[in-house]
């Protein structure tokens, strides 16, 4: 049997942006060439595209490093370098993507796209520099790293039904004969080591079935297997609670009912409140006499009866958690098929057209505008100053710090930016150390 794979943590880079070259031309009979240094292109990112031909993340599981390509260096001639392709990660439909750093990104429908890890931006070439007072600039920026972070993939499946219920239920069983789907069954404890899907078709629509793994009691805190599976009916639409009638270990039904029901309350996630229908299975296995009393007490239990709906009537949304349904089943003889599925059909009503496929952006981000343009200053150890900020170090990374233009091109961009300022007023004096990004230089501002 495959292993069924819904967790995996990778680590994704997306590629650094091209360095922009310094360049003169040299052509003949022109003495006084300008600069004509080409631009480097933008790193490759690192996406994640939804696939509906992968079932599970089997892919990812053992982890790894993904990395997309750096972007081209830039040439003379005004030559840009070629920004690179996108490295993309092909997941499976209700994948949930989540950063270390609190970005979270869902991908459901087919085609649908998220950037997890943005590539750098290429440095810019001498021929940007030049202007009516820089006429040969000697300068150009290198390309910015890309984005790195870890990523917690989880998967979730898509199916609109899933049957619950404790190990050897007859959940299986039913979804064998209901769908097209062949799930293993035997007569022992956790047959179903991973959700099964499977799809009842009618009028016209396409229902899919998940069978989830046997809960016990403590599922929610990590016993037995069920645990490991709850996550997947979080989508569903409607819940079948399958219940043996009379299990062969000779617990009591009524027991069964709410420690499963516990077990769904207890593990959160809107789980409680989705409409259930209670499938009394495994029928052939007592007299005939005996279900329908069974069926009689759940339907006064549960505050229901087995009368189908007026057809005439306009059916109403279920309330959260409401038991929409009571059918008595057998795998075995077919008994009940019928009305079991029409009965999922009923409870879970057709969706409107799924929107065209877009880029997921990712969830719980907080812009604040101008907080790139923030620095602060700090005193070191040695008595120089520390420089931090978004856009001070990003300047830092872009240049070369021993190129003298360079440098003086930096002081100016640092003065226009209030840093000089901004260490002036913390006491410095030129000459002082001043780091920025790991770098430490001696800043004598003219």
């Amino acid at each position: 049997q495959c292993v069924f794979h819904d967790r995996a943590r990778i680590r994704v880079t997306a590629g650094a942006g091209g360095s922009g070259v310094v360049s003169f031309r040299r052509e003949a009979h022109v003495p006084k060439g300008g600069p004509d240094g080409g631009d480097g292109g933008d790193g490759g990112d690192v996406v994640l595209v939804c696939d509906p031909s992968r079932r599970d993340l089997s892919e990812f599981h053992r982890g790894g490093h993904y990395k997309a390509a750096r972007g081209g260096h830039g040439e003379g001639g005004q030559r840009h370098g070629a920004t690179a392709q996108p490295r993309e990660l092909l997941v499976p439909p209700g994948t949930v993507a989540e950063a270390d750093d609190g970005a979270r990104w869902e991908l459901t429908e087919p085609g649908q796209r998220a950037v997890v890890a943005r590539g750098g931006g290429g440095g810019r070439g001498n021929k940007a520099f030049a202007n009516p007072t820089r006429q040969t600039p000697r300068i150009a920026e290198r390309g910015l790293a890309g984005e790195e972070r870890w990523l917690e993939l989880r998967l979730r499946l898509l199916a609109d039904a899933g049957l619950v219920g404790l190990p050897n239920a007859g959940k299986s069983s039913l979804l064998g004969r209901l769908t097209a789907a062949r799930p293993k069954v035997g007569d022992y404890p956790f047959t179903t080591l991973a959700p099964v899907l499977g799809t009842i078709e009618a009028d016209e629509r396409q229902l899919v079935l998940a069978d989830i793994p046997g809960l016990i009691e403590g599922a929610h805190e990590g016993a037995g297997l069920g645990h490991e599976f709850l996550a997947h009916v979080e989508r569903c639409r409607v819940l079948v609670h399958v219940l043996d009638l009379a299990p062969l270990d000779g617990s009591d039904p009524v027991a069964n009912h709410a420690t499963v029901e516990a077990e769904l309350r207890e593990h959160g996630h809107g789980l409680a409140d989705l409409p259930r229908i209670v499938c009394l299975s495994k029928i052939d296995l007592v007299a005939p006499e005996t279900a329908a009393d069974a069926l009689a007490e759940w339907g006064a239990r549960l505050g229901l009866d087995r009368g189908a709906p007026d057809p005439a009537e306009e059916p109403q949304p279920p309330a959260p958690g409401e038991t929409v349904a009571l059918v008595a089943t057998s795998a075995a003889t077919g008994a009940g098929l019928d009305e079991l599925r029409a009965a999922i059909v009923r409870a879970a009503p057709e969706l409107e057209p799924a929107a065209a496929p877009r880029e997921v952006v990712a969830e719980h981000r907080v812009y604040r505008p101008g907080a790139d343009d923030a620095f602060a200053i700090e005193r070191t150890d040695s008595g120089g100053y520390r420089v931090t900020g978004v856009r001070v170090e990003r300047l830092l990374a872009r240049h070369d710090m021993t190129n003298e233009d360079a440098q003086r091109y930096v002081e100016e961009r640092l003065r226009r930016m209030g840093v000089i300022a901004g260490l002036e007023a913390a006491g410095f004096e030129p000459g002082d150390d001043v780091e920025i990004s790991g770098t430490v230089f001696e800043l004598d501002p003219g």
